[in-house]
Parts: structure tokens; sequence; C-alpha cells
């Protein structure tokens, strides 16, 4: 079992010296963003540095392109095509099925990342995973979302936050990546957060800065409690199917079955061992 990334590192594509360090950093998958991070007069010249610094790509890599809509979104395909195809589209502010088919003509066989930044986007989240076999993951843009709901407070985003994990569960999807945290300095804040998305079932998170990057995979890999716990639960079940049993209880009063199994191994494959 591959575990999916736990860290992604945006980087803005008009900067080809922050291009090449990302690219060189121990990101898991590098996102080379040509929405947000780069300024209207400046989208030609960072969709040129992108196809050219991604010629070649050799690791894992997906272009964040400006949304269905805009001036920039035509050119911006465009120019993902041209890209090796291990090269995915990362695509904010889908709202719709139809918007995720109507890449996946326009970009044949490659991987489809749609992010969901507004109300209508999260009332079509599992039509949105499902629209194609392309999307490769779903996941929150949470400040355009936000800024859609009116909410200023953590606990308003709660129920988008659970409805997109559900969403990519039953898409059988990858658990989504939390949205990028915009304090860069307040690590304990970051890690914080990233406990409490983590609860919710998210499994890795965006970055904007390479020092988030440690914390933010220590929050998201298995403690040495929970790699010894999903050792025990692997074991006691493998010897009781060997037995002919179906169920037991642990020491300390706890019961299992064998749908407890599939999420030691996923404990265990995260953490790299067995």
């Amino acid at each position: 079992m591959t575990p999916p990334p736990l860290t992604l590192l945006y980087v803005p594509a008009d900067r080809p010296d922050r291009v090449r360090k990302a690219l060189a950093s121990a990101a898991d998958v590098v996102l080379v963003d040509l929405e947000d991070a780069v300024a209207p007069a400046r989208k030609d010249e960072a969709r040129a540095a992108a196809a050219r610094l991604l010629a070649d790509a050799r690791r894992p890599v997906q272009v964040r392109i400006n949304p269905p809509g805009t001036p920039w979104h035509d050119d911006d395909v465009a120019a993902v095509a041209g890209l090796p195809g291990a090269v995915g589209a990362r695509v904010p502010k889908i709202e719709t099925p139809g918007a995720v088919t109507a890449l996946a003509a326009a970009l044949p066989g490659r991987a489809l990342h749609p992010l969901i930044e507004s109300a209508l986007g999260v009332e079509h989240a599992l039509a949105i995973a499902t629209a194609s076999p392309q999307v490769a993951s779903i996941g929150l843009g949470e400040a355009d979302l936000r800024s859609d709901l009116g909410v200023d407070d953590e606990a308003g985003l709660g129920w988008a936050r659970s409805r997109v994990v559900v969403a990519a569960r039953a898409a059988r999807l990858p658990p989504p990546a939390m949205s990028a945290y915009p304090h860069v300095r307040d690590i304990e804040g970051l890690v914080a957060s990233c406990r409490a998305g983590k609860a919710l079932g998210f499994l890795g998170r965006t970055a904007i800065h390479p020092a988030q990057l440690d914390p933010i995979r220590a929050a998201f890999l298995p403690t040495a409690d929970e790699v010894a716990r999903a050792r025990e639960v692997v074991a006691r079940l493998d010897g009781a199917r060997r037995a002919g049993t179906g169920a037991l209880v642990l020491a300390d009063g706890t019961f299992l079955d064998t749908a407890m199994l599939e999420r030691a191994n996923t404990v265990l494959a995260l953490a790299g061992v067995q």
C-alpha cells in the first residue's frame, strides 16, 4: 500500500529561482502556482516559466491553473497539455461535475485535482469527486470558502471539511490534504491545526513555505503508540483468522473485528513499517 503525500509545497511559477528550490526540496509534491500567487500582469511570464522548468519533471508535480471562466484558463490548460504526462493539474474553484469533465476532455489521461472553494462546490463534492476517472484527489480552498460562507471562526468550516473528507472516501479517493495554514511563523498553531484536521480524516497538508514541511509531516505521521497499536491489531486479527474466529477482545476491553484491519494496515503503511 502506497500512502498519499503528506506535504505539498506551493511555489509561484513566476519565480524560477523558487521553483528550482522547491523541486529540490523535501516536499512530497511541488505545486507550481499560476493562480493566486501570480499577479495578472505576470500570468504569461509565469506560464512560460512553468513550461520551461517542468519540461523534464522527474518528481511529483502539479500545476495549479487559473479557474474556468478566467481570461487565463484556456492558455493554462494548453500549457499543461504540453507538459510530461505525470504532471497533474490542480484546478481551483470547481463547482460542478461538468467543469471536471470539460477538463478531462481537454487534458486526457492526466491526473486532475479539483479544489472546492464555494458553497455550491461543497454541495456537489461527491459529484465532482466521481465526475471522471482522472480525478486523483479533491481538496478545499478555505480562504475563498470562508469568504463565500461569510465565516471567520474555524467552527464555520467544520461541516464543509467533513463533507469533503466523506466525499473523497465515497469516491474511493485518498483522504484530502488540508488547505494551507497562512501564518508562516506560527508553527505551534500549524501543528495544532494539523492535529485537528487529522482527527477529521484529512491526511497531509499544502504548505506555502518550506519551514512548514517538517511540522506538517510530523503531525500526520503515526505516533509510536499508534504504530504499536496497529501492529497488535494486525497480529491479533491474523491469529484469529488462522484460528477460525472472526472477532476478539483485547486485554483493555477493545473489541476487534476484521473491519479494523484496513485502518491498521493504513497506519503501518503511512509509518513505513510492517
